[in-house]
């Protein structure tokens, strides 16, 4: 099979597509036919291992010293289940699946083997192979870190960077929680975070955000580039900051991979996708989502060879 290795630290450059041997599953696990996948944030601070000091040593244990452990990255999938192990009973052979893989990587090849009971679940039936691989990672994230800030009904609620992956995604879950939202953003995506359900969107390339004379229940930085003392004019008393940085890791449960999926299906949640490039485009993805300008996110397709019988 063809997957996208990466091979030590550093640029895009690093990336290298590679032939391996296509994954047999074990007895508990399943084989799956990657159609769609993403290069997240994630990947590419793992990719170029952009980790603040503090952290530099630990997460260099966790990751690898000199290169990653897990050389294939890509934290989410969706595709078609190949194979099943002799154990498996949750799923067969033709359904169709999306999946978190997280920490365990692996979504950057034309297959990967996951166990039956890893954070993976049967396709939103309305969604794409493309939408549904572009849930996951920041549908998760919002979904953490929203609930870390305790968000409730009624609230008035500001998301920072709400034109990205994380932030799109939070647009809509803090609406479907019953808040008021208000995105900030630049000006080409103003209509974007409208059409999201922002109630007011504030252009941050026409003045400075945090001398509107607002203030807010909860304050989400969707992209780490907020200063939270500068937040702190904004909110309420009893009002809460959180960040995609310096609040801890999203902590996943099945639970909120069939909340998404139920909201998917629902017309409450729907995946924004900036662009899409092919497996062999890997290295064009990570440059173009370390700008820092995407839309929403960025999708890498795969197109599955025919092999002979």
């Amino acid at each position: 099979m063809k997957a996208m290795v990466c091979t030590k630290y550093g640029s895009p450059d690093v990336l290298e597509l590679q032939e391996l041997e296509k994954p047999i599953p074990k007895k508990d696990e399943v084989l799956i036919k990657v159609h769609a996948t993403t290069v997240s944030s994630g990947d590419c601070r793992i990719r170029g291992f952009h980790s603040p000091l503090a952290y530099w040593i630990p997460m260099r244990i966790v990751l690898g010293l000199r290169k990653p452990r897990k050389a294939i990255l890509g934290t989410e999938l969706s595709g078609e289940v190949e194979a099943v192990g002799e154990h498996v009973r949750r799923y067969k052979k033709g359904d169709q699946i999306f999946a978190f893989t997280g920490m365990g990587l692996g979504g950057h090849a034309e297959y990967v083997c996951l166990r039956e009971d890893s954070l993976m679940a049967l396709k939103p039936a309305n969604a794409t192979y493309e939408e549904a691989a572009s849930v996951l990672f920041a549908g998760t994230s919002a979904l953490h870190f929203l609930r870390k800030g305790n968000i409730q009904r009624g609230q008035k609620v500001l998301i920072y960077g709400a034109s990205g992956a994380v932030g799109t995604s939070a647009i809509q879950l803090a609406k479907h929680f019953g808040a008021e939202v208000t995105g900030v953003c630049s000006t080409s995506n103003v209509e974007l975070v409208k059409s999201l359900g922002a109630d007011q969107v504030v252009d941050y390339t026409r003045g400075d955000f945090s001398k509107r004379g607002e203030h807010y229940d909860l304050i989400f930085d969707a992209v780490a580039k907020s200063v939270k003392s500068a937040c702190k004019v904004l909110l309420s008393p009893s009002g809460k900051f959180v960040s995609v940085e310096g609040s801890g890791i999203a902590k996943v449960r099945m639970e909120h991979i069939q909340l998404l999926k139920e909201l998917i299906e629902q017309g409450q949640i729907k995946a924004v996708i900036d662009r899409c490039y092919p497996l062999e485009q890997m290295r064009e993805a990570h440059a173009y989502v370390e700008k820092g300008h995407k839309k929403g996110n960025v999708v890498i397709t795969i197109e599955q060879p025919a092999y002979k019988q």
